[in-house]
């Protein structure tokens, strides 16, 4: 079956429900059919030469389940798949603008590129307030440290693979693989796992055990450096907080504490990007930009209070 015997040449877009209902929607874009190599070239050049933006909307279709597939490999950044999946198709629009029919590859193959750097820039805007990845190579470490751990504890035996850290040789082989330092290595995993160091050891059946870091650790927390980092930070996540806050207007105030700040008595989250569309008669496109614009205004006002 082809994308001309599967969708409504009126609206095409009509076969795919809300991302609101993430089942349902998963459901609707596995069933639409991959374009053949030829219809999708066809396709293609009609978008290029003339501007058909119902062959656009016939590419797009068709790779929205790459899209899927390709979200569900960030999940474990705690971020909602449906946000994911929006960014993801944003990407995949970029690509399908950009693809060349003549270059001799088919469009699944080009639009990965596109729909994992959107997700990659939208993990690194909102996966925390203080970004972990700011250049290129830490970047390519956020994204990649993860698997790489499972892959070489994958291959360890079973005393390793039950420890929760890397081992040195792991943070070498991590570091070669990645084209970084080792120390770039143990940085990241700090800011990503924050590792616990037990400060005492546990004994043996004769009481004897080595020496802990409980002994010899010096007692840092009137150290005045620190009393200041601690001071600061404790403001930010409070008065600071309160302070970006009341920048804002009220609706991208609240936009900010529903998909941000608040925390429902199940542990849930506030209202997706859907959900607050839906309340303000807006599209979810809409909320997102308000969300970042306010984000980046919070952003901002912390800066400015800071370096004063």
């Amino acid at each position: 079956m082809t994308m001309t015997t599967a969708l409504a040449p009126r609206d095409p877009w009509s076969v795919v429900p809300s991302l609101g209902n993430l089942d349902a929607y998963i459901r609707s874009v596995q069933s639409i059919p991959m374009l053949e190599a030829e219809e999708e070239q066809a396709l293609a050049r009609r978008l290029r030469d003339q501007q058909d933006l119902q062959a656009a909307s016939r590419l797009v279709l068709s790779h929205l389940r790459l899209v899927v597939s390709i979200s569900r490999q960030y999940l474990g950044y705690g971020l909602p798949q449906g946000d994911l999946i929006q960014e993801g198709n944003v990407g995949l629009m970029k690509a399908v603008k950009r693809f060349d029919p003549d270059q001799g590859v088919r469009l699944v193959s080009y639009a990965m590129h596109w729909i994992k750097a959107e997700i990659h820039e939208y993990i690194l805007k909102n996966w925390r307030l203080v970004k972990v990845a700011t250049t290129k190579a830490q970047r390519k470490l956020f994204f990649n440290l993860r698997s790489l751990k499972h892959q070489f504890k994958g291959e360890a035996d079973d005393a390793h693979v039950g420890r929760a850290a890397l081992s040195e040789a792991d943070i070498h082989r991590v570091a070669a693989e990645l084209d970084v330092r080792p120390e770039d290595v143990i940085e990241m995993e700090t800011r990503m796992a924050g590792g616990d160091v037990a400060l005492e050891s546990p004994t043996n059946d004769d009481g004897d055990a080595p020496m802990a870091p409980m002994a010899y650790l010096a007692d840092e927390v009137h150290e005045p450096t620190r009393v200041i980092e601690a001071a600061r930070r404790d403001w930010l996540a409070s008065d600071g907080i309160t302070h970006a806050l009341g920048t804002l207007d009220d609706r991208s105030r609240r936009i900010v504490e529903e998909r941000w700040l608040k925390v429902n008595d199940d542990g849930s989250g506030g209202m997706t990007l859907h959900e607050l569309a839906a309340d303000y008669g807006v599209s979810a496109e809409r909320i997102r930009q308000i969300e970042v614009a306010a984000m980046k205004k919070m952003r901002k006002a912390l800066a400015e209070v800071v370096e004063a």
